[in-house]
């Protein structure tokens, strides 16, 4: 089967690209200009130069598939430089949409992600517009709402590998975010999924007529807090770390103050997306890739100590 990916040369796209690959489907993707080095396998791949402003490239990309993936997603907007999430994450879904049913192409995927509703963050609203388009759009369609991801960033970025950078290498505590306050007192929960789980399921998908007009929730097999994350993440690391506790309000108003500033590592939308907890059942992922979830466990860490 030859497969258009749209983001298929970041951290997940890359573990999809391969996943294609190894079950003996034949990867198309579209490659921004200057992002060629980072295709994987490329001599497997049909690599289509353009980007979701080219409506060239989209046809191409999409030509002489049986089916597409839309992977693209972004954790923060910077618009003047015309990245948004409204623009990456609704209208860039409703493009290849169109493209799709031009090119004949009946079967869409879609990496959505979990907790996304209307109304809710800019970032919420965007995934969940481009659901409902996809929904309504004829196409027999899937989508995935994953968990955070986390497996070897292989050169890029991923959830774990953020953790370290900027929680546990910096000589000062690490944050150890909780919801509300005194007696009501709560913990940040989420259930970190594999990346190589996530990969699984999309090629299970394409070969499985069962999963059409269905919506997936990925999770891990454990829901942890955000403190038990990061005393995984430093210890697969090889370090120890002191855990300072702080309210999520209180680093919300630190982040009004600083969040417009590039580096500053967390905006107030995504304090309030973390406040809300990304938990899935656990019990969902297994029958749908057909083996035990791999865990957010020190081993499967191991690439933070390299």
């Amino acid at each position: 089967m030859r497969v258009a990916i749209i983001g298929g040369t970041g951290f997940v796209g890359g573990y999809l690209v391969d996943a294609l690959i190894d079950a003996g489907h034949e990867p198309s993707v579209l490659v921004r200009a200057g992002s060629e080095p980072k295709l994987r396998q490329p001599a497997k791949v049909h690599a289509v130069s353009g980007d979701l402003a080219s409506p060239r490239g989209i046809g191409e990309v999409l030509e002489g598939c049986d089916a597409a993936i839309y992977n693209i997603g972004i954790l923060r907007e910077f618009a003047s430089k015309g990245v948004t999430f409204e623009k990456l994450q609704h209208r860039g879904v409703v493009r290849v949409i169109e493209g799709a049913k031009e090119a004949g192409i009946s079967r869409f995927l879609l990496m959505s992600a979990n907790g996304v509703k209307e109304p809710g963050t800019p970032y919420q609203v965007s995934k969940h517009r481009a659901e409902r388009a996809l929904q309504m759009s004829g196409l027999d369609f899937t989508i995935f709402r994953p968990s955070v991801i986390f497996g070897d960033p292989r050169g890029t970025i991923e959830f774990a590998t953020q953790l370290y950078r900027d929680m546990v290498v910096p000589p000062v505590p690490a944050i150890g975010f909780y919801t509300g306050s005194g007696a009501s007192r709560g913990e940040v929960l989420m259930s970190p999924v594999f990346v190589e789980d996530v990969a699984r399921a999309f090629v299970v998908a394409l070969e499985d007529e069962s999963t059409i007009g269905r919506t997936y929730e990925l999770g891990g097999p454990e829901t942890l807090s955000w403190t038990d994350m990061l005393g995984r993440v430093a210890e697969a690391a090889g370090k120890r770390k002191r855990v300072l506790p702080m309210p999520i309000g209180t680093m919300k108003f630190v982040a009004a103050l600083f969040d417009w500033l590039p580096p500053f590592p967390v905006t107030r939308d995504q304090l309030t997306m973390l406040a809300e907890g990304n938990t899935a059942d656990p019990s969902a992922l297994e029958p749908l890739i057909g083996r035990p979830p791999q865990a957010f466990s020190v081993e499967s860490l191991g690439y933070l100590s390299r």
